[in-house]
């Protein structure tokens, strides 16, 4: 009787199936494409959008005395939010700053003029423990891409979208404002049950405002 070899190729097409690309996948590539760009503008230029974007929140943000607003030490080449922090608490804005507790959850500590500031890993500073913690009424969130729709992509440990469910389940609404460079934007960040919306956006063209659309 003849041997003949098994059928190995109809044999794998049985089981074979092409590698779907996820959404975890997608937003990563995003991400890295929109941080390489970012990681390429100018610093001197970055300095002076940062201020330029300070002049745009002291205009446009309409902040009221007393209002609670988190902002973020910038790290890597991220936008320098800290003139923006310092032209709202001219106008009376009670600042914080996000405080890493472990590997999943922040809070916001205030930021008062004079109190120390301790590390917070990832090249960032925060408030020390002593700090209030307080529940912000603004949100100045930090984000890797985003596209014109509000939809974000963060830095992937999910630490903000944690933090703002668990501020909704207390009855807060705080009000999003996304910060990055125009270069961040992507054509369109794949959709997740859980993604924050975020319906404004500041960058160094102005603050745009949309009606998100799922």
């Amino acid at each position: 009787m003849e041997n003949v070899a098994p059928n190995t190729q109809s044999r794998s097409g049985l089981f074979y199936r092409p590698r779907m690309t996820s959404l975890k996948d997608q937003k990563k590539q995003l991400r890295l494409q929109a941080l390489g760009r970012r990681d390429a503008l100018d610093e001197f230029w970055r300095v002076e959008m940062a201020l330029e974007m300070a002049e745009t929140a002291r205009d446009h943000l309409a902040i009221e005395p007393g209002q609670i607003v988190s902002g973020f030490w910038p790290m890597r080449s991220e936008v320098d939010v800290r003139p923006l922090m310092f032209a709202l608490r001219e106008q009376g804005a009670r600042l914080c700053l996000p405080a890493i507790l472990d590997k999943t959850t922040i809070v916001f500590r205030e930021l008062v003029r004079g109190a120390p500031m301790v590390d917070m890993g990832f090249g960032t500073v925060g408030p020390h423990e002593e700090a209030e913690v307080l529940d912000p009424e603004v949100m100045l969130v930090p984000l890797a891409a985003f596209d014109a729709r509000g939809h974000r992509i963060g830095y992937g440990a999910g630490y903000y979208d944690r933090a703002i469910a668990k501020l909704v389940d207390k009855g807060h609404t705080p009000r999003l404002i996304g910060i990055a460079f125009d270069c961040q934007e992507v054509a369109q960040v794949p959709d997740e049950n859980h993604d924050v919306i975020i319906p404004e956006i500041l960058t160094e063209s102005g603050l745009r405002r949309f009606t998100p659309k799922l």
